[in-house]
């Protein structure tokens, strides 16, 4: 396989599907051996400050309460991780109710409560305990490798559980998260639609449930369908639809150019989303935001160009 092709394929453990009647997971060697190995106390805290400066809901006003998880310790998940909670903030008007979960991006000095099963558990019931579930929203952004079973949640390239749609349902429907925005960005991830679909939600993901995303090479600053969605399309004062095609035709033109099988990125929209979602879009900030980091297609590029 080419040396570029290799850095644009994510991957993943292959694990035994979970029952879709109980928010089960399956857990790797490591977390069999002494439990969801990698967050400390140190995480817990932070993310236990992080979230007790979460500003209150406005009564009679539509808020967005933003998540962002980046559930795995590759660099480029955690780059795209802290630009998302910029962008995403900024889109929905959620300075101050944003909570940020990441580890060490190789760049940034700025530490933060690492994504987990547990801080982002925890997170989105903090999130539940302040907003209005009846007028506001939850916008939750994920990012990490997947599988055909669900997330994997990895630490130090180490293998822990797997995230299943089950378990994602579960948690959000304790918190009565019903006003949300699911956005999920790793191979397989539509395997998240059928589950998280609700008429007040809406769900978006980088792939089809038997498809692979791309560009989740450790040393690059955006995934595939990261850099189309976050970094280009939501950017911009588009509704969520319209900024959905734009990110699924840009990551299309991208794969055809490296001659990569379709990711088929899905969109699901609920019949009753527009009853919050139209309020807070009604916000965007009329400017559009520039665009920052490498392009994700940096590596096609290249290789384009070293055959030309």
């Amino acid at each position: 396989m080419m040396a570029w092709l290799a850095r644009l394929f994510c991957f993943g453990v292959v694990l035994a599907i979970a029952s879709p009647a109980v928010p089960q997971m399956s857990f790797g060697p490591a977390a069999q051996r002494g439990g969801l190995l990698g967050i400390t106390d140190l995480d817990r805290r932070r993310l236990a400050a992080a979230a007790d400066k979460l500003a209150p809901q406005r009564p009679g006003t539509p808020d967005a309460y933003v998540v962002v998880a980046a559930l795995d310790s590759d660099p480029v998940f955690a780059r795209e991780a802290r630009e998302a909670a910029k962008v995403l903030a900024r889109r929905y008007d959620a300075a101050g109710r944003t909570l940020l979960l990441a580890g060490a991006d190789g760049r940034s000095i700025e530490m933060l409560a690492r994504g987990s099963l547990e801080t982002l558990e925890t997170a989105l019931n903090r999130v539940a305990a302040v907003m209005d579930y009846q007028e506001d929203a939850l916008i939750l952004y994920i990012t990490a490798h997947g599988t055909p079973a669900g997330l994997a949640y990895r630490e130090q390239g180490e293998f822990l559980a797997t995230l299943p749609p089950t378990w994602l349902d579960y948690v959000l429907r304790h918190g009565r998260l019903r006003n949300r925005l699911v956005i999920i960005s790793a191979c397989f991830s539509g395997l998240f639609v059928p589950a998280l679909s609700s008429p007040e939600g809406a769900v978006i993901t980088a792939a089809a449930a038997d498809r692979t995303s791309f560009g989740c090479a450790s040393d690059n600053d955006w995934t595939f369908f990261g850099d189309a969605l976050i970094n280009h399309a939501l950017r911009k004062n588009q509704p969520l639809a319209t900024a959905f095609g734009e990110a699924k035709g840009l990551v299309g033109g991208w794969e055809a150019k490296g001659k990569l099988i379709p990711s088929n990125p899905q969109i699901a929209i609920g019949a009753q989303t527009s009853s919050w979602l139209r309020p807070i879009e009604a916000r965007m900030p009329r400017e559009a935001g520039v665009p920052v980091g490498r392009p994700a297609i940096e590596s096609i590029d290249k290789a384009v160009a070293a055959n030309h």
